[in-house]
């Protein structure tokens, strides 16, 4: 399947002054194997090194401290010549700050050797910090791969024209059911293939409660959760925490008696590896957003919209005709197509509980409101009057409905969300 990160590789690769590439992001999005599918094509040979409670690799960068020597010794352990220019080397689950050091010596001299090391958790990146290396995020597939996969690149590029140009996509009908049904597999690889393949939605099911059970393993096995009990507690609380009207996070969904400081590291932790993605609420708008956010009022969201699906227990034909269910899944698809676009999330809401459902700053520091619009909410006005309020010049409501522009406001179809990834805003 193709991906948008193969691009990147590309330009890494030919970069005159690559360094080390540390690629991280969530389990099972497929780091792993684009990498090694990266190899495959691009290099004459590819050496795989899995990390996880290597003691011999481990060692080995401990012992030596010149680039030669590692390459001779990394020779050895796998058994392959590593050919400058022409070898991918590759460490996976990175989690030894001493294979760090090792790797920086690669990018402090503009080595001819093409590495790339991978991890799942973004709190690593914080030790792995240096100039000496290159770091790069990978997510679950969106929207657009997914019609990659489904072998409908003509209809991804259509909607990306429309929303360009702003004019109604001609296959508006179509799109809609497809991002239907990519709510219902989400964008994880493993996912997506069950679906290529034509399995059940009980099969798919099965597979995203296994995925879902790596993530809680994951938890599991971190050393630096503290409290691993109440991290599940957090996530297994998500879909009653998004069914409710008012979607702020409450502890009290969790259990009698739960209080803000018994969670708030372990919330931070999730947010902090992306396994949980937070949207502050502001009260009033001024730049930067971030010194308008409440601390203690927030809502939490999904990474992937399948694994959501699941956890609401629904079925694609609940998806259709129960409108709350769909509010909850295409607010969880806009939240995370932001934050994985590297946008801070907020809400906006007034003291007479006027509501904007996303307010963002983009890299101009222009802050721009996008609010979704359904049938459950079909008469919202929250957004004129945080425009008027705030003087806004641009917004985008999101909408079941075709591509159109009312004075400030651009409409965008559910579906096109992906296309705000773009850095356009």
């Amino acid at each position: 399947m193709e991906r948008k990160i193969e691009k990147f590789l590309e330009k890494w690769q030919k970069d005159i002054i690559r360094k080390p590439l540390i690629l991280y992001g969530p389990k099972q999005v497929g780091k792993s194997y684009s990498a090694l599918e990266f190899g495959k094509t691009n290099y004459k040979n590819t050496i795989y090194f899995n990390t996880s409670n290597n003691k011999p690799l481990e060692d080995l960068f401990k012992k030596e401290k010149s680039t030669d020597r590692l390459i001779l010794n990394l020779s050895l352990l796998s058994g392959e010549t590593i050919l400058p220019e022409d070898t991918l080397i590759i460490f996976d689950n990175l989690n030894s700050i001493e294979i760090v050091k090792g790797l920086k010596l690669f990018g402090s001299e503009h080595s001819k050797f093409h590495i790339i090391a991978i991890t799942s958790r973004r709190e690593n990146l914080t030790l792995f910090k240096g100039e000496e290396l290159q770091f790069k995020s990978m997510n679950e597939m969106d929207f657009e791969e997914f019609l990659w996969a489904k072998n409908e690149k003509a209809l991804a590029e259509l909607i990306r024209e429309s929303f360009t140009k702003h004019k109604t996509c001609p296959f508006h009908k179509l799109a809609l059911e497809f991002f239907q049904e990519y709510l219902m597999t989400g964008g994880l690889p493993e996912v997506v293939e069950a679906n290529l393949e034509g399995k059940s939605e009980q099969e798919i099911d099965i597979i995203k409660q296994k995925i879902l059970e790596v993530y809680e393993k994951e938890l599991i096995s971190c050393k630096t959760l503290i409290d691993i009990p109440r991290g599940i507690e957090v996530i297994e609380s998500l879909p009653e925490q998004l069914k409710k009207d008012n979607k702020k996070f409450q502890y009290g969904v969790i259990g009698t008696g739960r209080r803000a400081k018994e969670y708030e590291s372990t919330i931070n932790f999730l947010v902090n590896n992306q396994i949980v993605y937070r949207s502050y609420k502001i009260s009033t708008v001024k730049s930067p957003l971030s010194s308008c956010r409440e601390k203690d009022s927030f809502k939490l969201y999904v990474p992937d919209d399948g694994l959501l699906f699941s956890m609401l227990h629904v079925t694609l034909k609940q998806l259709l005709s129960d409108e709350k269910i769909k509010e909850i899944l295409y607010e969880n698809s806009i939240a995370k197509t932001l934050a994985e676009a590297g946008y801070a999330l907020y809400y906006y809401q007034s003291e007479g509980k006027a509501e904007v459902n996303f307010v963002i700053q983009n890299r101009m520091g222009k802050i721009i409101p996008i609010e979704l619009i359904t049938k459950v909410d079909s008469k919202a006005k929250s957004l004129s009057v945080f425009m008027k309020k705030f003087t806004v010049t641009e917004a985008y409501r999101v909408t079941e409905n075709n591509f159109a522009t009312k004075k400030e406001v651009r409409y965008i179809p559910i579906y096109a969300i992906f296309c705000l990834n773009d850095n356009k805003m």
